[in-house]
């Protein structure tokens, strides 16, 4: 009897062995939430907020951020307890393959923000570390929206941003419930604005909810706006705020420069003085006017020539020279040649046109086409100034690349 109990409890000691190592080596209620293709609609159906780590096993950049990310998924849920609110997610993109492929995953570990839905267009380039990732989510959680309590306060916003107001009789109607949904999406992108009862009752109609955009008119030449459509359809507003708020003609900065090269098209750069609004709002003319077409070829962009001296160094200019225009195939610089010839119809498609058949390269090597003396006379070839973009990229020393994209 007595060796039948001691096996009974050696067995039971060994089960419950088993039973510790397993629940601390697979925690069911902890760390990020792991996403298959099976529960990928569902989870970002049931929450406002869902924040994705894409990883692959073998990757080390995700095995050194994983502990991490589970980490601040546990204080994320702590502070953000509420159903529905926020969750921090991973998916295993070997396993999930189909669930990469949609959202064009193309390193390790990327970090996407999935609002209402609607997949961010910036991804989480900032610090890695629980802290950050805890104050990022906090930050998007924050309302968007401002509240203006007199008209008078809509003249003095900044004239340099592109702005969404709304004039509603109250907080509690459905019209404004669709435009914060909206504004969560966008606010990285424009300035979103309301009014309420007494406040705005002279700018719509009684029960006629009111939004009108407002460009950014220090930079652009758009005219302000009014919505004809229906408020309630957060597809139909969210489709017209983004053809607002995500403008043609962009600018670079040092903060963005990442995410533009990894849209892997060429830029169209307008170089400028910092206070030379002039230029920009003729360049933004002439891509609306001129250009549209060659939207899905190459990326319209305007930098701070001060800012930006390094790459005007490489093509022999200097902030005297500014403004001017170039070209950045990720490859090589190629610069316009004359930048008042920009008004002239044609041209600028002409300079792209030049990029994609070849022509530029082939121009910087031997002289204009037709000429043919330079390889008559046996002349070495020269070299267009290597770009000065590509080096802004995703980096090697942060992210496992999975295929080159520039």
């Amino acid at each position: 009897m007595d060796s039948l109990r001691i096996a009974a409890n050696v067995k039971h000691i060994f089960l419950l062995y088993i039973w510790v190592v397993y629940v601390v080596f697979n925690p069911t209620d902890s760390g990020a939430v792991q996403i298959t293709q099976q529960t990928l609609a569902s989870t970002l159906a049931s929450n406002e907020l869902v924040f994705i780590n894409f990883y692959a096993e073998w990757c080390r950049f995700s095995n050194i951020l994983m502990p991490t990310f589970d980490e601040a998924a546990d204080k994320v849920q702590e502070s953000f307890s509420q159903p529905g609110k926020v969750v921090l997610a991973k998916v295993d993109c070997d396993k999930e393959t189909e669930i990469a492929s949609q959202f064009h995953i193309t390193k390790y570990p990327t970090l996407k923000i999935i609002r209402n839905g609607q997949v961010a267009k910036r991804e989480y380039r900032g610090q890695r570390s629980s802290e950050a990732f805890v104050s990022y989510i906090k930050g998007q959680l924050e309302d968007p929206i401002k509240e203006f309590s007199s008209l008078e306060e809509l003249l003095k916003l900044d004239t340099n941003k592109r702005i969404i107001i709304g004039y509603f009789d109250a907080k509690d109607q459905k019209e404004y419930d669709t435009l914060r949904k909206v504004a969560t999406n966008l606010k990285e992108d424009c300035q979103f604005h309301v009014g309420f009862g007494d406040v705005s009752k002279q700018m719509h109609p009684p029960n006629q909810p009111i939004i009108v955009y407002r460009p950014d008119t220090e930079r652009s030449v758009d005219l302000d706006e009014t919505y004809t459509g229906n408020i309630t359809s957060f597809d139909e507003l969210f489709a017209w705020c983004s053809g607002r708020c995500l403008p043609l003609v962009r600018e670079i900065t040092f903060e963005n420069a990442e995410e533009l090269t990894e849209e892997g098209l060429p830029f169209l750069i307008l170089f400028h003085h910092p206070d030379d609004k002039t230029s920009i709002k003729k360049y933004n003319e002439i891509v609306q006017t001129q250009l549209i077409e060659e939207k899905s070829n190459i990326n319209f962009l305007t930098a701070d020539g001060f800012k930006f001296a390094h790459p005007l160094h490489h093509l022999g200019k200097g902030e005297a020279d500014l403004p001017l225009i170039a070209i950045d195939s990720f490859r090589h610089m190629y610069l316009f040649s004359n930048y008042k010839d920009m008004d002239t119809p044609g041209k600028l498609k002409q300079f792209i046109a030049d990029l994609y058949s070849g022509k530029l390269h082939r121009e910087f090597h031997y002289g204009p086409d037709g000429d043919g003396t330079e390889n008559e006379k046996g002349t070495k070839p020269t070299f267009p100034p290597e770009s000065s973009f590509k080096k802004l990229a995703p980096s090697k020393n942060r992210y496992t690349l999975l295929k080159e994209e520039l």
